[in-house]
């Protein structure tokens, strides 16, 4: 008997990178998953491959009170139901898990975890917040070890108890849930607390292997990876054998295409320490080219705290136009938008190539007026700034 025979579960919000894997695990653990989300996302295709019923509609058609609702943060205080972090708390009470959490990091990491136990034969389930390519998606249900990512955007990692978790950083990141670091830092401080394994990869070095992906940030998060597959019982020259290979998750320092000598990169980085390792990163690979980037701030709250710091970290790249804010789940907010960036950046860099492109076609023509033969492009943010990537291959081509 499966451990989720006989329950019916409906989640709100289905098509988010969190709440299509919780349901793709539960419908493989035996229980009857159904969904409503208000638009399509990429993460739907691998949910109605597996037989899972999916509404697309402004307002969810809700289920019975015999079924459990579960919904996710983006739409709390809208529907009735219980939080996600009830869901994902059951999950991992389910099988031995290895939960990752930390403000930047988290999605490779896991994917790294993951990745290794994959390939060395041990069969993993997991639930990752971005698609591993290299494992088929964001999720499997494995007879093995359960690999998760923990949130502390909602504060859903303190309902989560693992074997081991892996503690990446710790940074205010969410201005809306945390009035201050310390506040972040006694939420990580408790949920460790309750843990019987605890990985803390700002104690570690990083690591010096060859591999796939670049940065010094990598590095450190390859550490942690093989930290936690050593406590999971797994010989610490094998996982580094296999680590190696890991290609990483989509919107991690992805390669979309190149067009006329210039290559194209997508980054999913929406916190300053994010822009500076992507870009730091980016170095490594780009010789003796330039750097480009399209930056796409996410979320006012976070713009209008963090305005100068994007700045401090964008500085490090030879062009940079800037994008309106991507709202996601916030209200505009009165003299908040993405030229706060522009203006800290013109004080932190003055005379650099500069400027403020509202929309990403915007950008793109900037750019494309801009770049030549072996430059690199970087799209960043954590909205819809991918797009920009093609528009740009299509400009150049």
């Amino acid at each position: 008997m499966s451990a989720l025979d006989g329950r019916t579960i409906w989640l709100a919000g289905i098509g988010g990178a969190g709440m299509s894997a919780y349901a793709l695990i539960a419908k493989a653990w035996g229980a009857d998953v159904s969904g409503w989300d208000k638009a399509e996302t990429p993460y739907l295709a691998n949910v109605r491959a597996a037989g899972i019923n999916v509404e697309i509609a402004p307002e969810p058609t809700l289920p019975g009170a015999d079924v459990e609702r579960y919904v996710s943060t983006a739409f709390a205080g809208r529907i009735e139901g219980r939080p996600r972090a009830d869901l994902l708390a059951e999950l991992v009470s389910l099988r031995r898990s290895i939960v990752v959490s930390g403000a930047h990091g988290k999605t490779t990491t896991s994917g790294m975890i993951a990745f290794c136990l994959d390939r060395l034969g041990l069969d993993p389930a997991f639930i990752v917040g971005g698609e591993i390519a290299q494992l088929g998606g964001n999720a499997r249900a494995g007879s093995g070890w359960l690999v998760v990512e923990g949130d502390e955007s909602d504060r859903s990692v303190a309902a989560l108890r693992p074997e081991i978790a892996v503690l990446l950083n710790v940074d205010l990141d969410h201005h809306t849930t945390y009035a201050s670091l310390a506040e972040v830092e006694r939420l990580f401080e408790d949920w460790l607390a309750q843990v019987p394994e605890v990985v803390r990869a700002e104690e570690l070095e990083p690591v010096d292997l060859p591999l796939a992906l670049p940065g010094e940030h990598n590095r450190l998060n390859a550490a942690a990876a093989l930290a936690a597959l050593e406590l999971a019982g797994v010989e610490r020259s094998a996982a580094e054998s296999v680590i190696v290979e890991y290609h990483g998750a989509g919107r991690r320092f992805e390669e979309r295409g190149e067009a006329a000598g210039v290559k194209v990169f997508d980054d999913y980085g929406h916190h300053p320490a994010e822009v500076a390792a992507t870009l730091a990163a980016a170095r490594e690979r780009a010789s003796e080219g330039r750097l480009a980037v399209i930056f796409q701030p996410h979320l006012y709250s976070r713009t209008r705290h963090l305005a100068r710091e994007f700045a401090s970290s964008l500085a490090a790249a030879d062009a940079v136009c800037v994008a309106e804010i991507y709202a996601a789940r916030e209200d505009p907010v009165p003299g908040v938008s993405g030229k706060l960036v522009v203006d800290a950046l013109a004080e932190v860099r003055p005379g650099m190539p500069l400027a403020w492109t509202p929309t990403l076609e915007d950008g793109v023509r900037f750019l494309a007026g801009w770049v030549r033969a072996g430059d690199l492009v970087f799209t960043i943010g954590a909205g819809d700034v991918d797009r920009a990537g093609p528009l740009l291959l299509e400009a150049l081509a």
